[in-house]
């Protein structure tokens, strides 16, 4: 039968803090760090024991644009930990010393405990618990061993319907009653970790979303375990998804009656498959292991950085954006400005091509259009709304000047990559706040004012680059005209490319950078 609990998985927007809570203060390792295997454009990341073990496993969906969620019912409420019952004070001052609230510590079914919120309070309890031991201990310079997070302990569900709830935990993954305290009923499995099923009716309704729990994954032995498991509850009209393999387990998920999602999930083949212990979460990993993949999600996904290592402090700015720093800046700085219906992460691989070494700052257009980005409205398919245009240059110029004193950035550094509906709006940022863009790439652009005010931009370099199959091609060299008219110095290049982007222009965009240095 199944054995406990596997790993319990949330959703938090804030990876940075994220981290120095996990591992900074509760001293939990880093095992993995993989693309998520629904978007690989989504950072997970695993914390857990010194190996990675079942039962000791955290992850974190990283959703940077995610909405913030609520705990209520049909949901997780509260994730434990077990610690030595003889740790709780030295976890007490551990959380004060940290500027945490804690609660507690207070007695719970005999156990000592202390409640703790994480950055983006999701309710994690320190229990003591002489019951469960580390499997593969880990301790940090500042937790010794004896005071480490041992393993996970359990979770509290938020249940409409406790008994039926109940049922299913003790007929499909082998936990059974243990006792009962007002309106929470605890289930426990062999191993020793533990269910609280808490009587939620009347609680206000969940809503999933960042800084929530979504879902706890429970122990199956193999797969034919696994496949044992979901005959039965298919058996009961449960309606399990098809199994799922996600590398480093195999899985399926089920809603239980209360809406809890729950995940079963095979111990093998385990985190150390594709790294040794001693390495164990300081490689990136992506789906499929494509090294094509893996190269633009290195770049794609959010950075983050290890307790006490130097990090970038990001900014709350006017405009989403992505910063991304290389292992060896060269002082060459990008803003990447993306096309209709792109975002923040798009362009980022191809700002990366064009010089491994500079700094990026990838910015996503306020307009929405249908749900989707755009940097201004647009009344028609060749219509542009030319208030929104000069209102949101405005709010661009000012979100430059802040990035600059934000990020140290060195304005003549600076080099400006719009692509179609990004370039346009660069385009006409040229003539509503001349001096402020000095270098430009205009990839597939076409002029966006009607009639831009005379300025003079003398001291600004264009790249116009057009594709040759694009049905908008014809609109760029009267744009170059139109620039050099106002003072500009413009090089006009053709791609052997329709509208979208693609890697023949990386070698354009590059030897016009070298001759413009």
């Amino acid at each position: 039968m199944v054995a406990g609990i596997h790993h319990i998985t949330l959703i938090t927007r804030k990876v940075q803090a994220n981290v120095d809570f996990y591992i900074g203060f509760l001293g939990l390792r880093l095992v993995k760090r993989t693309g998520g295997f629904e978007d690989a454009t989504q950072l997970h990341l695993l914390y857990g024991d010194a190996k990675g073990s079942p039962g000791s496993l955290i992850t974190f969906l990283v959703w940077e644009d995610g909405s913030p969620g609520r705990a209520g019912v049909g949901q997780v409420g509260e994730i434990s930990l077990a610690i030595d019952p003889a740790s709780i004070g030295f976890w007490l001052t551990r959380a004060l010393s940290a500027g945490l609230k804690p609660e507690g510590p207070a007695e719970e079914f005999g156990e000592p405990v202390l409640r703790l919120k994480d950055p983006e309070g999701v309710i994690v309890k320190l229990v003591g618990t002489p019951t469960l031991q580390a499997t593969a201990p880990w301790a940090s310079d500042t937790i010794p061993e004896e005071h480490a997070i041992r393993r996970i302990r359990g979770a509290t569900l938020f249940s409409e319907t406790p008994e039926e709830t109940q049922a299913i935990l003790i007929d499909h993954f082998d936990y059974r009653p243990l006792t009962t305290s007002g309106a929470i009923s605890r289930l426990v499995s062999e191993p020793g970790d533990i269910l609280d099923i808490r009587d939620a009716r009347g609680f206000w309704a969940s809503a999933p979303g960042t800084g929530t729990v979504d879902h706890v994954a429970f122990r199956a032995k193999d797969d034919a375990e696994l496949q044992s498991v979901r005959t039965a509850l298919q058996a009961i009209n449960s309606g399990p998804t098809a199994m799922h393999d996600r590398k480093y387990f195999r899985s399926l998920y089920v809603r239980e009656p209360g809406r809890i999602l729950f995940e079963l999930a095979t111990d093998a083949p385990g985190m150390l498959i594709d790294e040794d212990e001693a390495t164990l979460g300081t490689r990136l990993f992506a789906p499929g292991d494509s090294p094509k993949l893996l190269a633009e999600l290195n770049v794609i996904l959010p950075q983050f950085s290890m307790p006490g290592e130097p990090r970038v402090i990001y900014r709350d700015l006017p405009f989403i954006h992505r910063f991304f720093t290389p292992e060896q800046p060269n002082g060459n700085i990008f803003i990447l400005l993306h096309g209709s219906g792109a975002n923040e992460t798009t362009m980022l691989p191809l700002g990366h091509k064009i010089d491994a070494d500079a700094t990026l700052l990838s910015v996503r257009g306020r307009a929405l259009e249908e749900g989707a980005p755009r940097w201004f409205r647009r009344t028609g398919p060749m219509s542009l709304d030319q208030a929104d245009i000069a209102s949101e240059a405005e709010a661009f110029a000012a979100f430059i000047d802040g990035a600059i004193h934000a990020y140290g950035l060195d304005p003549d550094r600076i080099v400006y990559i719009g692509y179609s509906n990004g370039a346009n709006l660069l385009n006409a940022m040229l003539s509503l706040h001349p001096h402020l863009i000095r270098r430009a790439v205009l990839l597939r652009s076409m002029a966006a004012l009607e009639n831009p005010p005379a300025a003079d931009v003398s001291d600004a370099e264009v790249l116009v680059i057009a594709g040759e199959k694009d049905l908008y091609g014809p609109y760029a060299q009267p744009l170059a005209e139109r620039l050099r008219d106002s003072g500009a110095k413009v090089e006009l290049a053709t791609v052997p490319a329709g509208h979208e982007f693609d890697d023949t222009d990386v070698p354009v965009i590059q030897a016009w950078l070298n001759k413009s240095a």
